[in-house]
């Protein structure tokens, strides 16, 4: 099935132009699908004979739910949604203040190799569709019957691995004809993939970046993130440098505290001279565990000491939120399951 989802208004208006039918049901389609229906036959204003040929060869959509679980702790959602050949991916559904927030899967597993993560276990099937990565936005507004305002691109994959789908993607989201979803709303998660740091500071200045870094020297980096040893620390550094004066925003350096590893106070004073002077932030994160790795969380208490410490210091730092982790929900915990 042809998944509409999948096209840009452009795109979508050849393709109705292709069925014989006039430019303006295109975007007829295209407020219908971003109104978040999932049938055909709810698209009132379309002619009978239309909606057959659509219903024969086309999907609003192409992701099947199989499994929602709720966590008990904090109301975190985590869905397992089945893919049009079979591959499965997991979303995230998550409360805060300010609004509701999607993290989503931009490939079925992951070929990067961080050890600290379950999403690349089984490495990569294959990259998602700018559709697939739509529909796990609009289908868990469906779903919840709750408003997504904001997404993070920060599941299973490395986002920039599979860059023009991403791309086609933000795209979709941002058109006014459709969601019109800002693109301030947005934030995308990079191991540290340095020329498509570049090339995404030209293309999305609004989006949101977040540089997964977990380490300040590159004999620990490369043990723990094989991408180190393609970009190494001072190459991704420079780049990042490069992004704040493209976007005249600020970047986001992840850091999951990994006990004994890079929870110290050498790696933290390195971690403060590192970031020194630059329009960043940092996310520290409590190392979300899974079991195949071994490795152990440095805890949330760690966490805040080297906060206060970063702060201190003039660098702007959070210690995130463990939302989901009860039902490995929780970042670094999303796999890949076939």
């Amino acid at each position: 099935m042809i998944d509409l989802r999948n096209f840009t208004l452009a795109e979508l208006q050849d393709f109705v132009a292709d069925m014989g039918q006039p430019e303006f049901r295109a975007k007829q389609i295209y407020n219908w699908i971003y109104r978040g229906v999932k049938s055909f036959r709810e698209m009132k204003n379309l002619p009978e004979a239309f909606l057959n040929e659509l219903e024969k060869k086309c999907s609003p959509g192409t992701l099947t739910l199989e499994k929602r679980q709720m966590s008990k702790e904090d109301g975190t959602q985590k869905f397992l949604f089945v893919l049009e050949d079979g591959h499965k991916v997991e979303s995230v559904f998550m409360k805060y203040k300010y609004g509701n927030s999607v993290c989503i899967s931009s490939q079925a597993g992951c070929r990067m190799g961080c050890k600290f993560c379950a999403s690349g276990l089984l490495g990569l099937a294959r990259n998602l569709t700018a559709g697939e990565l739509v529909s796990q936005v609009m289908d868990i507004e469906n779903i919840t019957g709750e408003r997504v305002s904001r997404v993070v691109v920060m599941g299973t994959g490395e986002p920039f691995d599979n860059y023009e789908n991403l791309s086609k993607f933000l795209s979709i989201m941002n058109d006014s004809n459709g969601r019109n979803m800002g693109m301030r709303n947005f934030t995308v998660s990079t191991c540290g993939l340095v020329p498509e740091i570049e090339k995404f500071a030209k293309d999305f200045p609004q989006v949101n970046l977040a540089i997964s870094l977990h380490a300040v020297s590159d004999d620990i980096r490369s043990e723990i993130m094989p991408v180190n040893n393609r970009y190494n620390i001072s190459e991704l550094m420079a780049q990042a440098k490069k992004y704040t004066e493209i976007t005249h925003r600020r970047v986001t350096f992840e850091f999951a505290l990994i006990k004994g590893i890079n929870d110290d106070e050498d790696t933290v004073k390195a971690l403060e001279k590192l970031v020194s002077g630059m329009l960043c932030h940092i996310n520290l994160i409590p190392l979300n565990e899974v079991s195949e790795n071994g490795l152990k969380t440095a805890g949330r208490s760690r966490g805040l000491e080297i906060c206060g410490y970063l702060e201190r210091h003039g660098i702007p730092c959070t210690v995130r939120r463990q939302l989901g982790a009860d039902i490995s929900g929780a970042c670094g915990q999303l796999r890949l399951d076939s």
